[in-house]
């Protein structure tokens, strides 16, 4: 459990550090957008009041509150997975990966009523409209992670029984 908690802790600051050196030091919030590596790298401001894409994005108290309640009984629900898994490196660290990222966007919620996006990469001719943060990237490795990485056996890696 310990790996799970550095990743999620290292996950948690990398992304707040990230969103208040881009959105408050860079003031992107009233510059709107900084062109690093055009197309490939961009700076664009977002605030996201609902889920990926914009999805649920209504914007009424109801809706946030409910996100942050899903965000954080997901995050708990993969802490007493993780407990389960202990020893198993890769899951646990997939773990702290997705609770450090969810936990990151929550804070966002409560302090902005949204989550601060600002990454946006293009290429090739395809213009991307949507932008993201360091929380997204690791929400999304970490569930990829614990999908190939965790056991998910109810019965804790023991052999089930035969029914005869």
């Amino acid at each position: 459990m310990r790996r799970f908690w550095i990743t999620a802790l290292a996950t948690f600051g990398i992304d707040q550090l990230s969103k208040l050196a881009v959105v408050h030091g860079l003031d992107l919030m009233n510059r709107h957008e900084i062109d690093v590596l055009p197309p490939y790298l961009n700076l664009r401001m977002a605030w996201n009041y609902g889920v990926n894409f914009g999805l649920l994005s209504h914007g009424s108290d109801l809706a946030r509150w409910g996100l942050i309640v899903l965000a954080l009984a997901i995050s708990a629900w993969v802490v007493w997975w993780m407990r389960r898994e202990r020893g198993n490196t890769w899951a646990e660290l997939s773990g702290g990966l997705l609770v450090g990222g969810a936990l990151g966007n929550v804070i966002d919620r409560i302090a902005y009523g949204a989550v601060a996006d600002f990454l946006n990469m293009s290429c090739c001719g395809i213009e991307n409209p949507y932008a993201f943060n360091v929380a997204d990237i690791a929400i999304f490795a970490g569930a990829l992670g614990l999908v190939m990485f965790a056991k998910g056996s109810a019965t804790d890696g023991k052999p089930k029984r035969k029914a005869r």
